[in-house]
């Protein structure tokens, strides 16, 4: 199955709050920025990806995302996360109406496209989502073909999108579960392996193959 995927994103000095401390603060935008980079650049390796759509809140300050083979444009009027998911995928859907549109998070520095795949083929064309490592949230969010997105991200995300009729992937992906909200999910990302910018981010060598 391939898809087409929507990623938000905040300005860099905005994201991440409940990270803040993990790095010196004027380091703070680039581990964002590493963050977004090292996710875009797993999902645009994937043989299953067709495109990338960054929503951002200032197009500029994340311009340098765009070399990682995605397009970016503005978030809509209503500056919130659902509303971003919904405006990407609206796009998206204007290209192609019977494609499947994924809502993915931007905070999955150790994803592998593998584990991206894994997802894409247990979903078999049916609404979908990945929880996060804790069950409570949402990291992946898959359309049926042509069917609409209806995000519900936030807190309670995974119970919200099983009560929507959403189907839960139960697949041993670790890597896809494992999004960044606080220096304890960093430490755990940085177990599992990053990708090269949030690596150098962190002064460290880069561990995950991709």
């Amino acid at each position: 199955m391939d898809v087409d995927l929507v990623v938000p994103m905040k300005h860099p000095r905005d994201g991440k709050s409940r990270l803040r401390g993990a790095v010196e603060a004027d380091r703070h935008p680039g581990l964002v920025l590493a963050l977004a980079a090292d996710t875009l650049a797993a999902v645009t390796s994937s043989g299953h990806v067709r495109r990338v759509l960054l929503v951002a809140a200032d197009p500029a300050a994340v311009a340098e995302l765009a070399e990682l083979g995605v397009e970016i444009v503005a978030e809509p009027p209503e500056k919130t996360l659902n509303a971003a998911f919904r405006h990407g995928a609206e796009l998206l859907r204007r290209d192609d109406p019977h494609s499947v549109v994924g809502a993915l998070q931007a905070d999955l520095p150790a994803l592998r496209a593998g584990d991206l795949a894994a997802a894409l083929a247990e979903a078999k064309d049916r609404r979908a989502f990945v929880a996060d490592r804790q069950g409570t949230g949402t990291t992946l969010l898959l359309s049926a073909p042509g069917q609409p997105l209806d995000p519900h991200f936030g807190p309670g995300s995974a119970r919200k999108h099983a009560a929507s009729g959403a189907t839960p992937l139960h697949g041993e992906i670790p890597t896809l579960r494992s999004d960044v909200d606080t220096p304890e999910d960093l430490a755990h990302v940085r177990a599992l392996g990053v990708g090269k910018h949030t690596a150098a981010r962190l002064g460290e060598p880069c561990a995950t193959p991709r």
